[in-house]
């Protein structure tokens, strides 16, 4: 039998990448070091500017560094490729329309206004028009990949930061479509006008996002339905890799971004049946590949370069993130983000991107950008996306200092009253808290509320309502509202963490009181019930419980058999989640008592 022969670099790269993912970041993240910055260390360290470039003297290194970048920056894009396809999975098409005025009023604002104080800066120091202004719009771009990853392992997606710094993203995005034409029209590669040349771009953009939308429309429930109904898992995971990886490359044939493409399957798959076990299939893939990615970003820091312009580079490093913080922050005022998230979303964004290593390496190709003009910029690129996680954890301790002074309000400082007894502790005053106290008012129950927002504690004080600025997860803040003489807690705020402990505090103390809480679907009202809420209302069954109401009243029949019937169902599910949660609660504890004589045996 013939030998088999094998390709040595690329099992080696990848023998090497592996190695980082299962042995550096666990050790980092003992260290409670970011494992991003893990892979950015570690590909720094072993990259084609650190100990790879020793491999000619030290011919040992070949076995524990990479010399080539390029042979595994292929793969590494995948990594954005599936983060933005989990993103797309998390919203819904209804969820961006609301965004379109952060997308494209504030987003395409920062680009434009970002670029051109970069750009002007860049041609201070004596650079040309056009290599001033691809180097300002490479710079005005962010690391979509490290942003998102970021706001996604804190769960704060969600919150005003992720809005924002999501909605500048995608714009983000957008923009690298006309940057790359604008690049090679520059350079002399297009014929004709460059305003024919950016229309002919942008209809291919538009087709290829029209083609996207359309066809997911049409195939991919059905196809996930097929998929599903043979019960093989591995036929489940193929056809989710197929959708991710086909989407991101008509997006890219079309000259936009894969991530693009791949974020538009997701917002059509998350109107389907499949979102969560989608979510689950692709979970590891994208943690894997998002680590090559950051491992590949850490290979593009020359060292070098450092030890040439120490000065420059590190006052071009601290300069790029003021200036772009600085945009960032004034324009996300002006669309009236509050300021904690303004100034947030402004350092998380300050730092480069990796679109800047596309745009850049095909000017410098094209003779627009000299070679050491080009490689100063991409390492002030590097190194602002290395500080990526430091910038995150600056921003989160400066924003919660701020909401503390924020705070510090005349009508937040008046203690909750101790004068009374059978009332209700409303905690979250939401838009959900809001219509609890506002029926609580109209039947003359008295209650107080509680709410981490000081700006709204404050807002509804004035107008007279009972509200107290205060952590409801903290024992000793629930005890002043009352807690000891309440007849009644309902909850309703949506973090599952902070319901968990505040459920918890309340059992502690009071066994027997009513604790009512929202949930935000069956599963989360099982645990519920299961750590001891005596009612939970879900609001997935909820809102198809309205809707049938609504609908039956509307076809004509009897208002009062509908209303009776729904009530009839709602004790059905409610009933049904109580019998899950104590048989999960039973086998948990059987579960225990057998390790227990297992382990005394």
């Amino acid at each position: 039998m013939a030998a088999t022969t094998i390709n040595i670099d690329a099992y080696g790269d990848a023998l090497i990448v592996l190695a980082t993912a299962g042995i550096v970041v666990p050790i980092v993240a003992r260290w409670r070091v970011s494992p991003v910055l893990g892979y950015l260390g570690a590909g720094a360290l072993l990259g084609p500017y650190g100990l790879g470039s020793l491999q000619t003297a030290a011919p040992f290194l070949y076995w524990i560094t990479i010399a080539d970048a390029q042979r595994v920056a292929g793969i590494a894009e995948l990594g954005v490729v599936f983060l933005m396809f989990l993103i797309g999975l998390e919203l819904s098409f209804q969820r961006l329309l609301t965004m379109r005025r952060l997308v494209f009023g504030l987003g395409m604002l920062q680009v434009v206004v970002t670029a051109a104080v970069i750009a002007a800066i860049a041609a201070l120091f004596g650079n040309g028009g056009a290599a001033s202004l691809i180097v300002g719009l490479s710079l005005a771009l962010s690391s979509t990949a490290i942003v998102l990853e970021v706001l996604s392992r804190q769960g704060r997606l969600m919150t005003s930061t992720g809005r924002s710094c999501f909605a500048i993203l995608l714009a983000q995005d957008l923009a690298v479509v006309p940057l790359l034409l604008l690049v090679s029209i520059l350079g002399g590669r297009s014929g004709g006008s460059a305003l024919m040349g950016l229309a002919l771009a942008l209809g291919h953009a538009a087709l290829a996002v029209g083609l996207i939308g359309v066809t997911g429309q049409l195939l991919l429930r059905p196809l996930f339905r097929l998929v599903a109904s043979s019960g093989a898992t591995e036929l489940f995971v193929a056809a989710t890799l197929f959708v991710v990886i086909a989407t991101g490359v008509i997006a890219g044939i079309a000259g936009l971004s894969m991530a693009l493409g791949a974020f538009i399957a997701g917002l059509l798959l998350a109107e389907t049946e499949f979102r969560k076990a989608i979510e689950a299939t692709i979970d590891p893939f994208k943690g894997l590949l998002l680590g090559l990615f950051f491992f590949t970003v850490g290979m593009g820091i020359d060292i070098r370069e450092l030890a040439r312009n120490p000065f420059w580079l590190l006052a071009s490093v601290a300069g790029l993130i003021v200036i772009k913080a600085g945009c960032v922050t004034g324009l996300a005022r002006l669309f009236r983000v509050p300021l904690p998230a303004a100034i947030e979303t402004g350092l998380l964004l300050g730092p480069g991107g990796e679109f800047a290593f596309v745009a850049l390496g095909l000017a410098s190709l094209l003779g627009i950008i000299g070679t050491p003009v080009a490689n100063f910029v991409l390492a002030v690129t590097s190194l602002t996306m290395a500080m990526m996680p430091l910038l995150a954890m600056a921003a989160h301790r400066i924003t919660s200092r701020l909401e503390r002074h924020r705070a510090i309000d005349p009508q937040l400082t008046v203690p909750p009253p101790t004068d009374l007894s059978a009332h209700a502790i409303v905690i979250g005053h939401g838009r959900v808290g809001q219509i609890v106290c506002a029926m609580l008012e109209h039947h003359h129950f008295p209650f107080i509320a509680s709410d981490s927002d000081p700006a709204a504690v404050a807002h509804y004080r004035r107008r007279g309502r009972q509200v107290y600025y205060g952590d409801a997860t903290n024992l000793t803040f629930l005890q002043s509202c009352g807690l000891m003489q309440a007849a009644a807690v309902i909850v309703t705020i949506h973090t599952q963490a902070a319901i968990d402990e505040i459920v918890q505090a309340v059992r502690s103390l009071r066994p027997d009181l009513l604790i009512v809480s929202r949930a935000r679907d069956a599963v989360h009202a099982r645990h519920l019930y299961a750590i001891g809420v005596t009612d939970a209302v879900p609001e997935t069954i909820e809102a198809s419980l309205q809707l049938s109401e609504a609908a039956l009243v509307g076809l004509g029949l009897p208002t009062g058999p509908v209303i009776a019937s729904i009530h009839e169902k709602r004790d059905e599910f409610r009933h049904e989640l109580q019998e899950a949660a104590g048989r999960a609660g039973l086998a948990q504890t059987r579960s225990i008592r057998a390790k227990t004589l297992r382990g005394a045996s």
